[in-house]
């Protein structure tokens, strides 16, 4: 019995001292460069203890002062490659299909670049020289924009970026404005997203992410042409548990929100990044792939956010010329949730100029 017992506590201690120097110490010791081989990456476990420390003693809306340096935070991965496998579970909780990939004339899915920077995003939240509190940071904005098709991504190893450009102090809390990009493996820019994130203050009211507006003002700038087209879309608890679980990897919170859905409830867990891309592929099947070639720029408002199980109306149409600046006429579009004038997302594609 005593041997027994023994074994036991011998094997305890063995698994212990291997999962703490696996997920802590060999991560730690990674993190002490901000520039990483894909093969070699801190563990997720490690990540979310910092993220968890990081967000109790952080109070959001509020810019920390732990630190007066000016030090840019900045990550970089190297020797990074497209997976098949993964490319496909985007595609399946994305609105593309799994087979996508193995479509013809059809390039990678423009959101999957910033799918894979997922933990890199979560690396930068939790660095000590980021200063926001992680938890709550909301999706208000976005801007993207491809200078190549994605597709060249596949052509071998490539590098992605993540870095903080700038803080802005507003009434609703503290904004941050975070670059992602892929370079090919020539070292060509193929794509780039800034993100713009709320760290909101809890004492400010607000009813939406994005700017106020009057309850019968239209969503959008300009009143909606003639060839609108509608598409619905029922968004169902399983779909809404995809997506979850697909998005949710550089904000572990969401997770959390998986045991209110199994049993039933509504719940305010729709990724933004699920949003915008079910957007786009839906744009893709009704407009076709010449839509979203490369170049262009896409810029998207996330406001309300989005109920699960729940339906949606995805509207889009073609702007003339003159209600847009580009060079050439750009597409609108927005998704609300049906039968109402509650918007989810709402933005704009225009063709990017060659250079």
């Amino acid at each position: 019995m005593g041997n027994a017992q023994s074994y036991i506590a011998a094997s305890v201690t063995a698994c212990s001292v291997y999962l703490v120097y696996v997920h802590i110490y060999s991560s730690h010791k990674l993190l002490r460069t901000n520039v990483l081989d894909n093969e070699r990456l801190p563990s997720s476990v490690y990540l979310y203890m910092k993220y968890l420390t990081k967000a109790l003693s952080r109070r959001t809306g509020c810019l920390s002062t732990d630190t007066t340096r000016e030090c840019q935070v900045v990550y970089t991965v190297l020797n990074c490659r497209l997976e098949t496998p993964l490319l496909r579970r985007f595609c399946t909780a994305a609105g593309y299909g799994w087979d996508y990939p193995d479509t013809e004339y059809r390039d990678t899915p423009l959101c999957f670049p910033e799918f894979l920077c997922r933990r890199l995003l979560l690396m930068l939240l939790t660095d000590r020289d980021f200063r926001l509190s992680p938890a709550g940071l909301v999706r208000v904005r976005q801007s993207l924009k491809t200078l190549q098709p994605v597709d060249e991504l596949k052509k071998g190893p490539f590098t992605l970026q993540v870095r903080v450009l700038v803080y802005r102090q507003i009434d609703a809390g503290v904004e941050v404005d975070i670059c992602l990009t892929a370079t090919s493996r020539t070292g060509c820019p193929v794509w780039e997203s800034v993100l713009t994130l709320l760290s909101e203050n809890k004492l400010h009211k607000t009813t939406s992410r994005g700017s106020p507006r009057k309850e019968n003002e239209s969503p959008t700038d300009e009143p909606e042409p003639e060839n609108v087209k509608q598409v619905e879309l029922k968004v169902s608890r399983a779909a809404g548990l995809q997506c979850v679980w697909t998005f949710s990897d550089f904000f572990p919170y969401r997770l959390l929100s998986l045991s209110s859905t199994l049993f039933g409830y509504r719940s305010q867990t729709s990724p933004s990044l699920w949003m915008l891309s079910v957007c786009l592929a839906e744009i893709e099947k009704h407009k076709g792939v010449e839509v979203i070639t490369a170049p262009i720029n896409i810029t998207a408002q996330y406001q309300e956010p989005l109920m699960v199980p729940g339906r949606v109306t995805i509207t889009f149409w073609e702007n003339s010329k003159d209600q847009n600046q580009s060079s050439a006429p750009g597409l609108s579009f927005h998704m609300q949730q049906h039968g109402s004038n509650r918007t989810h997302v709402k933005g704009l594609i225009f063709r990017s100029e060659s250079t």
